[in-house]
């Protein structure tokens, strides 16, 4: 159950994301099926890219992550959210991410700030 939960957190931090981040965009009409379900499948290639590479990158950035306080981590999310994008192209689903520096970097500390407000409100 709380898979599902943090699924659907993360989903609707995707869809914060794509209404104030220009850059972060998810092609159709937001009252179709086929647009939440798009957020759906982007929240699950985040959450499989979360789970499996990004401990990869932390642990080979460990220097980094130290030597910049913790702000390198930042860059990483945002690379995470690019991989995600660029897996979301390969397999054809309407999710893109323009740029590096303007969509993704302001778009990962938001997807983190709307997940982070989420889990304060869903009980464990």
């Amino acid at each position: 159950m709380r898979f599902i939960l943090n699924i659907l957190a993360v989903m609707v931090a995707f869809w914060v994301t794509t209404k104030f981040v220009d850059g972060v965009t998810v092609q159709g009409d937001p009252s179709t099926a086929q647009y939440w379900g798009t957020l759906l499948v982007v929240a699950l290639i985040f959450g499989v890219i979360n789970a499996i590479v990004k401990p990869i990158v932390q642990a080979l950035g460990c220097a980094l992550i130290v030597l910049t306080l913790g702000l390198f981590l930042i860059v990483i999310n945002a690379g995470m959210l690019m991989l995600t994008s660029w897996i979301a192209a390969q397999l054809d689903i309407p999710f893109h991410v323009d740029g590096f520096w303007p969509a993704a970097v302001v778009g990962s500390i938001v997807i983190s700030v709307v997940t982070w407000i989420i889990g304060l409100v869903i009980p464990d």
